[in-house]
């Protein structure tokens, strides 16, 4: 049996920990296996290559994806799509492992309908495929938010100021969620609730009131402009006010140990899936437990928000 693997959309610490499991449950099991740089594009243009058990040593600690990844708008057109299939009929790829997030998985399940084995791996650190309680990466970029909020504290404390830290998660709220309850945020704002500026000016003047001399403030990016946010706290309080976009660094760094077992098992796991004869399956976790489901059913699970961490955060910061 001979097989592949992309990564596609936005890359998430612990995609090479997933790759190195793929690559190795795959030869174990005597099948070829195949790595198409830079997702859809790659698989396009014919970007193929086989992996060796060496080709992936000394990655499992390794931000990134050795695979390279990209957005291909061209992969979502009929002509982009029949060269695709053309590709893996000409290297004769029986199964196409795909890591990435709701896009990725939609372009899976199209391979799928067109007679190609598809296993889907959930990478994003956005952490918005509600059928999952965790997405590879989440765990990582969290830790980075942690550590960046805990700097801007020191220099927010130094001077007296209030900090907005503007942290990634499209529409989801689940990173500024997690890492302002880990790391001590006063106020948080996410696109699952409203707004309410006036809740955050007050919490800012009751601390600096009683003598404390730092807020952090933590936006998810869905909720808005967060220069217009700070703007606002500065009129209604006075309080010097900075903004922080972490941006892209939140993808980067060392995969951390729940990413990389993850990763790790989701990986032999995908890759036993094919050789069983099943497609069009996603993998995950739920109650601590690896899982799998449909594509489709996956992608219409809705997203349950967290308000028990939500209320906890408003708790430990009054």
């Amino acid at each position: 049996m001979r097989i592949a693997m992309l990564t596609s959309g936005g890359d998430a610490p612990g995609m090479n920990p997933a790759i190195r499991a793929i690559a190795r449950t795959a030869i174990f099991n005597n099948l070829e296996v195949y790595g198409v740089r830079n997702g859809y594009k790659g698989l396009i243009e014919g970007d193929l290559f086989e992996i060796e058990a060496s080709d992936v040593g000394d990655i499992i600690q390794r931000g990134g994806t050795i695979l390279g990844t990209a957005r291909s708008e061209k992969f979502k057109t009929e002509e982009g799509f029949k060269k695709a299939l053309n590709v893996l009929d000409v290297y004769n790829i029986e199964g196409l492992i795909v890591l990435g997030g709701d896009g990725s998985f939609q372009g899976a399940e199209k391979l799928s309908e067109h007679g190609i084995k598809t296993i889907g791996i959930p990478c994003t650190i956005d952490n918005d495929l509600p059928y999952t309680d965790y997405t590879i990466g989440f765990w990582s970029a969290i830790e980075t938010v942690v550590d960046a909020i805990g700097n801007l504290r020191d220099t927010s404390s130094s001077h007296g100021r209030a900090n907005v830290i503007e942290v990634m998660g499209r529409n989801s709220g689940d990173l500024a969620l997690y890492s302002s309850l880990a790391g001590g945020g006063e106020s948080i704002l996410v696109p699952e609730q409203p707004v309410d500026i006036d809740a955050v000016c007050k919490k800012a003047m009751k601390g600096r009131i009683r003598g404390k001399k730092h807020n952090l403030i933590i936006v998810a990016e869905g909720v808005g402009d967060v220069f217009d946010i700070a703007n606002q706290i500065i009129e209604k309080t006075g309080i010097d006010t900075k903004v922080t976009v972490l941006g892209h660094v939140q993808r980067g760094g060392s995969p951390s140990a729940p990413d990389r077992i993850m990763g790790s098992l989701m990986g032999r796991k995908a890759v036993e899936l094919l050789m069983s004869g099943n497609s069009k399956q996603v993998l995950g976790f739920k109650d601590n437990k690896l899982i799998q489901m449909d594509i489709n059913e996956a992608l219409d699970v809705k997203k349950d928000f967290n308000f028990d961490i939500y209320d906890t955060i408003n708790i430990l910061s009054v």
